[in-house]
């Protein structure tokens, strides 16, 4: 999948909901390794875009997203300014300061979790 190119914003957008969807409850990972996953490595900001443009979607846990340093920057897109803090806390994560503690023990890589070797 890492090498598959990207044909336009809408294929890329389906792609990250997809990875999005496959990160464990529990677990959070980040706009950078989603977008590294899908073979497009300086496209975190894509990956934020895309999700800013589901908070509609139930099927999709954008909560579990957030910048490299566990940080709630997608915070502002949910529908009250504690709402993805509150979804981690639901699911066990805790969130000091709007940033998720025990960051490296949480992080889901899907790299890793979904490499085929």
């Amino acid at each position: 999948m890492n090498e598959k190119p990207r044909l336009n914003r809408a294929d890329f957008y389906r792609d990250v909901y997809e990875v999005v969807k496959l990160v464990p409850k529990g677990r959070v990972t980040s706009y950078g390794a989603i977008a590294r996953y899908l073979g497009a490595a300086k496209s975190a900001r894509m990956v934020g875009y895309a999700l800013n443009n589901c908070m509609d979607r139930a099927d999709v846990p954008a909560h579990r997203v957030v910048n490299r340093l566990g940080l709630l920057s997608g915070k502002h897109h949910f529908p009250t300014e504690d709402a993805m803090a509150e979804r981690l806390m639901a699911e066990g994560i805790v969130v000091q300061n709007d940033q998720v503690q025990s960051f490296s023990e949480k992080f889901w890589d899907p790299n890793e979790a979904l490499s085929f070797d």
